[in-house]
């Protein structure tokens, strides 16, 4: 069975913008089970957006990526876990939400707690390491 994985906005802006594509072509593979919310794809468009100037087609675009390899999941719960970066609740709520094993993150915030909910929050790169290190045996 394929780890759920829950993505901060960071991954997926580095993604787009700068062709980290590897989580995403897992997730379309079948390796990785990638969960993502309402709030989260917001972000993300908006980031997109605001900060690297993408225009309309290019958002909607990468909304429909999102939406073609995402499993989108709507959280019930509201968290406040992270005091230093409110919107950084919007992953672990998303991670809580859809059961993820993983929630991967450039995040300094995220990634002091360490762990939530039982799932890992690790750097991309370090996920991906683990991977290949599970592949081998």
């Amino acid at each position: 069975m394929a780890p759920k994985v829950t993505l901060d906005t960071n991954i997926y802006v580095s993604a787009f913008q700068f062709g980290g594509m590897r989580l995403l072509h897992m997730a379309v593979n079948g390796d990785i089970e990638i969960a993502v919310s309402p709030a989260i794809m917001e972000e993300v468009i908006r980031v997109l957006r605001d900060k690297f100037h993408w225009d309309g087609y290019r958002l909607h675009d990468a909304r429909q990526q999102i939406l073609g390899f995402a499993r989108l999941v709507t959280p019930v719960q509201t968290l406040d876990v992270v005091k230093e970066d409110e919107p950084d609740n919007r992953i672990l709520e998303c991670a809580v939400e859809s059961g993820s094993d993983f929630i991967l993150s450039a995040d300094k915030d995220l990634l002091r707690l360490g762990t939530y909910a039982g799932a890992p929050i690790l750097p991309a790169a370090d996920f991906l390491r683990r991977w290949e290190e599970q592949r081998e045996q």
